[in-house]
């Protein structure tokens, strides 16, 4: 029998929270998305190159049911501080969520010049 193991798992439960999305399901991709973005950072840590994927993942989702707060302080405060110190200002995650807390500063109807 097989058993596989538990990264395999994050990435098949990340593969299905992506597909809930594609279809507009973004309710049910982010029950996934955070589990498993719970689940990595247990395993893997907050600085890991997987789990910071998976954070621009769930920051993505959370942009998409419009949770601006909860997206803004995600981003900058937790998951954009640990890529830059682990991935660098240039890597292409780092710049993914400097892309997301841009979009969030831009979108949000309830932004203020702060």
């Amino acid at each position: 029998r097989y058993w596989p193991d538990e990264e395999s798992i994050l990435n098949a439960q990340s593969s299905l929270a992506n597909c809930f999305s594609d279809l507009g399901r973004y309710g049910e991709a982010l029950v996934l998305d955070r589990e498993a973005h719970a689940r990595r950072v247990a395993l893997l840590g907050v600085s890991d190159e997987y789990t910071i994927r998976g954070s621009l993942c769930l920051s993505i989702t959370l942009l998409k049911l419009k949770l601006w707060g909860e997206v803004k302080s995600f981003v900058r405060d937790q998951m954009l501080p640990a890529a830059r110190r682990s991935l660098g200002d240039d890597h292409d995650l780092t710049l993914g969520l400097g892309q997301q807390l841009a979009a969030v500063l831009a979108n949000n109807p309830d932004r203020t010049r702060d």
